[in-house]
């Protein structure tokens, strides 16, 4: 019987991951073909993602750095190699963990946001009103949602960057005495342009994912308030699960496959 209901539970869920891509489509339509969105819903949102999740996600960034700093310096001062340690450290932050670490922080908090407030609009029969009044949902609720966080990760990802750098330098003065100019000429020399393009591109496909994910499991919500909270919950562990995997699959695209032109 447990067996049974698993099986059931992953089908559904399977298939309201193939509703988010079918959501993704119909986005993509009602923007570029209908151009039809919210500019006030879109505005909203853009400070929910990017205003108001600015300072953890600094405050994140510069940790992360300071930690990164004191795992990566004391091994490359042993081996005599302290010159590289700001390009390393810039490559780390700029392919890898800012981008992943400010969707993984977005999806935690906004993406739950997003699947508990539609979900509950869902239970509350608020969507069947938006129908009553010839609204569209994906205009009305799924695009602005997309768009912000389209729009904002990468913005996020870059400060987030500029961040994270910023703790790595200090600490590597403060604690291992490198000097500011061996640091910075490091990163010049080692951290390329493509390096911090293929972040904003990643944050932003991440972005689409956090929005899309929170957005179609919100819609699919039933069973009242433990529904909600059920979809909320799945929301942000599928939309995390989606960033590390498609981040495996970019990550290839970016610095395997494509290294060898941009790097």
């Amino acid at each position: 019987m447990q067996s049974r209901e698993s099986m059931g539970n992953f089908g559904s869920w399977l298939i309201k991951l193939g509703k988010s891509f079918l959501l993704i489509g119909q986005i993509i339509t009602r923007v570029l073909i209908y151009r039809r969105f919210h500019w006030r819903n879109t505005l909203e949102q853009m400070s929910m993602v990017g205003t108001e999740s600015l300072l953890i996600t600094l405050i994140t960034a510069a940790f992360v750095g300071a930690v990164l700093t004191i795992q990566v310096a004391r091994e490359f001062i042993n081996f005599g190699a302290q010159q590289a340690i700001g390009g390393i450290l810039a490559i780390a932050l700029a392919r890898e963990l800012i981008p992943v670490l400010t969707a993984v922080i977005i999806a935690g908090r906004v993406g739950s946001a997003f699947a508990a407030e539609i979900g509950t609009m869902q239970v509350t029969e608020q969507i069947d009103a938006l129908y009553m009044l010839k609204t569209n949902p994906v205009d009305y609720l799924a695009t602005p949602r997309a768009i912000a966080c389209i729009l904002m990760l990468p913005i996020l990802t870059i400060l987030g960057f500029l961040t994270g750098m910023a703790g790595a330098l200090f600490l590597s003065q403060a604690t291992y005495s490198i000097p500011s100019t061996m640091f910075l000429n490091s990163v010049q020399n080692l951290l390329k342009p493509w390096d911090l393009i293929a972040a904003l591109i990643k944050s932003s496909i991440f972005g689409v994912l956090i929005a899309v994910i929170g957005t179609t499991w919100g819609l699919t919500t039933t069973g009242g308030a433990k529904g909600v909270g059920e979809s909320t919950t799945t929301a942000v562990v599928t939309a995390l699960l989606a960033i590390f995997v498609s981040n495996f699959f970019l990550s290839w695209v970016f610095f395997q496959s494509l290294g060898s032109t941009f790097l």
